[in-house]
């Protein structure tokens, strides 16, 4: 059959659209540009029981109102979203979920992305004719992080179907029926999935909630900015939601290629903990047998002028960006140290039954192959410095390194974020912004180059690796410094055969696939 038979054409409020067969008239309105209320239904769930009843829609020829979300689009088909019919039948559906739930937008972390709160405003349903007393149902913690407020609950059953369809683990269920009805763990069982954060994420309401997120920010509170998870070598999109420069939260974010809809309770945590610590926030350089702060300007020619062909070891970290481990590598080459390594934290690998291409994978670092691509090789620990030798450390690779590593080294350059102890060795500090301080890429586990964009203001003068070090190049007769990422990336592709064919720009926010021998990179259709 040929692509031509396959689609067939509707009219959505006057508005013709052309879809595949076996689209849903919910999804063709989409297609169309027709919001369609909904709560039920959830384009990442593939089971729609309907049972919301928001969506309800007049079709022409239908002797009643259909459910758009689990009702197949026909040829020549007419379907009115906004006839009074189905206004009034919204307008029911709204009147009988407000019965018993509470007054609560005010304190309720989903005030301002509440699809209750949005679907009431618009039908104007801002009074009740309901005077009996409310059902009172409270709040329970159904996992070690998340809690349920029963009373804001529409038993969309989104979260139970996540976890049945997607999770594969059936510890959600729907306890009592009628207006009883509420989230419960099924008896003995317990929600402690690696994957259970996606159900706070699903919720169209404020029912499910992270308990490390109550109270904390509220929608328009928040800034937000596409990156990169760092949690494993998956590389999750993601939504990093700000407030007063510190990550309160991350969210998922689309991209069919990697994560769907979803990303593992691991990497929510991962980003939220990166500002913790004993932070770098000026070039230190060593003068009299102490660290004392230097300007940049100061701090980079002072450095240009100790650093001479030398023979030495480097280590780096898999967390740091492809662009600051491009210029690390030049780096390297202008000084004459050859190699360098990165050792890469191991943990278990949990995989997302409903979209297996998803997991926690055992490498829980980011940019594995993006190291390993720049000429890195992965050691089980640090090298041993031999006296005398120069020692290079680019990212946070020292965080459990002994107080001692590096000592006994001739020239100690370390670019880091955090001052851990081992730092207090170095000749020369570079403070280094962190990931969500700064934009770049990461190379995933299957070799996909994806942007991450900056989020916070870096403490003091810290500055983004790949600008300083470009910059101390420059000291040592390279190229002119680099000050925008564009630039950056364009050097990197330059000097990297398997992104030569890439861009900042063309990267979008879905990534590339790198080339391979004599094959151009892939982009994300």
């Amino acid at each position: 059959m040929s692509d031509a038979a396959k689609q067939i054409t509707l009219t959505i409020d006057g508005v013709e659209v052309s879809v595949e067969a076996g689209t849903t008239v919910l999804q063709a309105a989409e297609h169309a540009g027709v919001v369609v209320p909904h709560y039920c239904y959830h384009p990442g769930i593939p089971s729609r029981p309907a049972q919301c009843r928001m969506c309800l829609v007049e079709i022409e020829g239908q002797p009643k109102l259909q459910p758009s979300c689990v009702f197949p689009a026909g040829d020549g088909m007419v379907v009115h979203t906004t006839s009074e019919t189905a206004e009034t039948a919204r307008k029911s559906v709204i009147e009988f979920l407000l019965l018993n739930h509470p007054l609560d937008c005010p304190i309720c972390d989903a005030a301002g992305q509440c699809m209750l709160q949005d679907y009431a405003f618009e039908t104007g349903q801002l009074r009740s004719r309901y005077a009996e007393a409310k059902m009172v149902l409270g709040r329970d913690r159904v996992a070690e992080d998340i809690l349920y407020f029963g009373d804001r609950c529409i038993v969309c059953t989104r979260c139970v179907r996540f976890m049945e369809d997607i999770a594969g683990d059936n510890a959600l269920v729907v306890a009592q029926r009628g207006h009883k009805a509420y989230i419960d763990t099924f008896p003995g069982r317990d929600l402690d999935h690696a994957f259970r954060g996606n159900i706070v994420d699903v919720c169209p309401v404020g029912a499910l909630v992270h308990e490390d997120f109550v109270f904390k920010a509220r929608a328009w509170d928040m800034d937000s900015s596409p990156g990169i998870c760092p949690g494993c070598s998956t590389g999750c999109n993601i939504e990093v939601n700000v407030k007063e420069n510190q990550v309160v939260r991350t969210k998922p974010r689309l991209n069919p290629d990697v994560n769907s809809y979803w990303m593992c309770d691991h990497g929510r945590r991962s980003l939220v903990m990166s500002n913790r610590g004993v932070r770098a926030e000026a070039p230190l350089v060593r003068q009299g047998g102490e660290l004392e702060p230097a300007s940049w300007n100061e701090a980079l020619a002072w450095i240009a002028g100790e650093l001479g062909d030398a023979t030495g070891i480097a280590v780096v970290s898999a967390a740091a960006s492809n662009e600051a481990l491009f210029y690390t590598r030049v780096l390297l080459d202008r000084i004459g140290i050859e190699g360098g390594t990165f050792q890469v934290e191991q943990g278990d690998e949990e995989t997302l039954t409903g979209f297996p291409k998803l997991k926690l994978r055992a490498d829980r670092a980011p940019n594995v192959a993006g190291a390993e691509l720049h000429d890195f090789k992965r050691a089980d620990g640090l090298p041993d410095v031999p006296d005398g030798a120069t020692l290079v450390v680019v990212g946070d690779a020292l965080s459990n390194a002994p107080a001692d590593y590096g000592a006994n080294a001739g020239f100690f350059l370390y670019v880091g974020s955090h001052l851990v102890p081992a730092a207090g060795n170095a000749t020369a500090i570079l403070p280094a912004a962190t990931i969500p301080e700064t934009d770049g890429t990461f190379v995933n586990f299957e070799g996909r180059v994806q942007r991450f964009h900056r989020a916070l203001r870096s403490p003091g003068v810290a500055r983004p690796a790949w600008m300083f070090l470009s910059r101390l190049l420059e000291q040592l007769g390279g190229e002119p410094g680099v000050r925008e990422i564009g630039d950056a990336f364009a050097a990197m592709a330059t000097g990297t055969a398997r992104m030569e064919a890439m861009s900042w720009a063309g990267l979008g926010l879905r990534g590339e696939l790198l080339s391979e021998a004599g094959q151009p990179a892939v982009a994300a259709e």
